[in-house]
C-alpha cells in the first residue's frame, strides 16, 4: 500500500510526540457509531433478495427501511441510509 510522504510527516510527528501507539492506531474519531452493524446488513442483504411484502411487486427503500424498525434491529432509519448501504454493497433489491 502506498501513501504520500505527507502521510509519513504526520505519523512520524505522532509518533515523537505521543508514542507508539498513537502513531499505529487513530483516535476514536467523533460522531454517531453506524446505526447498519455487520448484523443489520445481513438481516437487509436477506430481505433485499426475498420476496417483497403482498401488494408490491418489489422492494422499495422505504419499505427495508420500515421493516428493519419493525423486526427491532434498528431504532430508526431513514430510507436515504438503506439506499447508500446497498448500493455500497453493490445490491439490486427488487430485481
Amino acid at each position: 500500500m502506498l501513501c504520500s510522504q505527507k502521510t509519513v510527516v504526520h505519523v512520524r510527528q505522532r509518533y515523537l510526540a505521543e508514542g507508539l501507539a498513537a502513531a499505529l492506531y487513530d483516535k476514536p474519531r467523533p460522531g454517531q457509531r453506524p446505526k447498519l452493524t455487520g448484523e443489520v446488513e445481513a438481516h437487509l442483504t436477506l430481505l433485499a433478495c426475498s420476496d417483497p411484502p403482498e401488494g408490491y411487486a418489489r422492494w422499495t427503500m422505504r419499505l427495508l427501511a420500515d421493516k428493519l424498525v419493525e423486526l427491532e434491529l434498528v431504532e430508526e432509519i431513514s430510507h436515504v441510509a438503506v439506499w447508500a448501504r446497498l448500493k455500497k454493497m453493490t445490491s439490486s433489491p427488487g430485481g
